[in-house]
């Protein structure tokens, strides 16, 4: 096991039995042939960030990918390709990059490669990979050219030095320290984090956007999109998915995510990921 906070005996077991009753993948292969696993939605966004005139950056968010034998590969690889084929400045990850065992991470190392191995890549785990070996989930990342941030924050290199991207540890099971995330951090920061949850513990640090998955906007929602059930640790209802203007004139970008816990299919909760244009606010006025 992991360093992650409650991972009880019965989630444990439950986790054993889900393990050997979808072993090979064929639940997976099954509900992507029925198209149950999400036809991906590709979510685009500008935002506009208090930096210098004429500044342009690309940055793409993906978040929980549950790679192992809920989730297809080739739901990853669309993903991944979409991500490639917007060729970004930046991409961050949001966690839980498996499900049921550490050892399905090499279910995502043929979509990594997809991505440009010198784009700076930044993730946070998630509470299902700090339930697991998350030594060996980092590894893995950090092999894939990917760094994990853990309660830091680094500034992107030149043309974008200005924004410092800030990771906090998963805020329901991890050692979240909002404090630490953002020391030394510069003016313009990306708060990355897997759980909406983590709203709780950021008080009135500063922060531009702040990016979280850890939802799948339910997975089982209402034609409306209406999140059914939410998993534990998702935090307030109304930040289960979508874009949101907190005080202060911060946002949060809550993401469905990719891949699937639990049960193999999403419903009217479409698997996504972000493709955002970053620009200066001066360029906005002077529209």
């Amino acid at each position: 096991m992991g360093r992650g906070k409650y991972y009880t005996w019965w989630r444990r077991t439950g986790e054993k039995l889900e393990a050997a009753f979808y072993q090979e993948n064929w639940a997976a292969r099954i509900a992507y042939a029925l198209k149950l696993q999400g036809a991906l939605h590709v979510d685009r966004r500008d935002f506009y960030l208090p930096v210098a005139q004429g500044f342009t950056c690309k940055l793409a968010f993906i978040s929980d990918l549950h790679a192992g034998p809920l989730t297809d590969v080739r739901l990853l690889e669309q993903a991944f390709a979409t991500i490639a084929a917007f060729a970004p400045d930046v991409i961050l990850f949001g966690g839980d990059y498996v499900s049921l065992h550490a050892r399905h991470m090499r279910h995502l190392l043929g979509p990594l490669s997809l991505l440009n191995p010198s784009t700076p890549k930044f993730a946070v785990m998630g509470n299902h990979d700090l339930w697991l070996d998350d030594t060996h989930i980092v590894n893995c990342l950090q092999d894939a050219g990917i760094e994990v941030l853990v309660n830091q924050n680094r500034r992107l290199p030149a043309p974008f030095a200005d924004i410092s991207i800030c990771g906090m540890d998963e805020p329901g099971v991890g050692v979240p320290d909002a404090g630490q995330t953002f020391a030394g951090s510069g003016d313009v920061r990306l708060l990355l984090m897997h759980s909406p949850l983590g709203l709780k513990h950021i008080d009135q640090h500063d922060f531009a956007i702040a990016f979280c998955g850890h939802t799948h906007g339910g997975q089982i929602a209402t034609p409306a999109g209406k999140p059914l059930i939410l998993p534990p640790g998702s935090g307030e209802r109304r930040f289960a998915q979508g874009l949101f203007t907190l005080p202060g004139q911060r946002l949060l970008l809550t993401s469905r995510g990719i891949g699937m816990s639990d049960l193999p299919m999403r419903l009217f909760a479409p698997s996504e990921v972000h493709l955002c244009h970053l620009h200066s606010t001066h360029d906005r006025l002077a529209r």
